[in-house]
């Protein structure tokens, strides 16, 4: 895909079957771009919301069979149509942005995970109503899936979220390692650092390897983006763990290298 954004795991690739690589990229595009409205630039938090706001508006639109009035979801709408895809899933995704704007801090791993269910797992649900395997068992491990990836974005990118003022590390877990926000702003590693990384890390492989069999439900092409990007996921947390966690002197990033590892055990999953 065209797209401006560095990305860890594929999107729309040649994996995927043709049919599917219009509405998958209808849907990552929509996602980005509310994404970047909370994100990007630096526009006050009303002028964000506001626009946040106008896209919501577009769903409803869509909703209710009113053209678009924004050019740029006129493929979103026929994708809507033509899949019977839910609405609420892109509305959690708008909600999520929107308080990403607002909100910098999360009590405990329970609220983080409430955070992703709206940010990252309807991302997945959408792509098993594209494959018709939205069963009950499929949604959860589906789930799994995308709140793991989150989570391995969040601890790969500790320190360029605190440049936007955000902290997604659990503040209970800060406490129970005795860590300050002091130290993320200072990008000061020590054993406390490196134990609560651990502990992190570990629950997110846990999370992912949970929602690892799914990729036995999809059809064709579809199951083997699946693995690659369980695979990419868990990679990303072994280099994470292999600099005990100090991702201050440099983020953790896949490599020409990684991905032929990452080939080899998504045959083997």
């Amino acid at each position: 895909m065209p797209v401006d954004h560095y990305e860890n795991f594929p999107v729309a690739s040649l994996l995927l079957p043709r049919r599917l690589r219009q509405p998958i990229e209808a849907i990552y595009r929509f996602a980005r771009a509310a994404d970047d409205i909370a994100d990007e630039g630096d526009a006050p938090a009303p002028a964000r919301l506001q626009a946040l706001a106008e896209y919501r508006d577009e769903v409803d639109r869509i909703e209710r069979g009113i053209p678009p009035a924004m050019p740029e979801f006129r493929a979103l709408a026929s994708v809507v149509g033509e899949w019977r895809l839910p609405l609420a899933l892109l509305r959690d995704l708008l909600d999520a942005f929107a308080q990403d704007v607002v909100k910098k801090r999360y009590a405990d791993y329970p609220e983080l995970l409430d955070y992703c269910r709206r940010s990252a797992n309807p991302v997945g649900r959408l792509l098993l109503h594209l494959v018709d395997r939205a069963s009950g068992e499929n949604l959860r491990r589906s789930d799994c899936i995308c709140s793991g990836l989150q989570l391995v974005n969040f601890w790969q990118d500790v320190a360029l979220d605190w440049q936007k003022g955000r902290v997604y590390l659990p503040q209970s877990d800060l406490a129970r390692f005795a860590i300050a926000e002091e130290q993320i702003a200072a990008a000061r590693w020590n054993e406390q650092w490196a134990a609560l990384l651990e502990f992190q890390v570990g629950r997110t492989q846990q999370l992912l390897l949970e929602g690892a069999p799914l990729v036995h439900q999809l059809p064709g092409r579809m199951g083997w983006e699946i693995r690659l990007t369980v695979q990419g996921g868990l990679r990303i947390l072994e280099r994470i763990r292999r600099v005990r966690g100090n991702v201050f002197a440099q983020r953790p990033l896949l490599a020409a290298g990684d991905w032929l590892r990452i080939g080899g055990r998504a045959l083997l999953m």
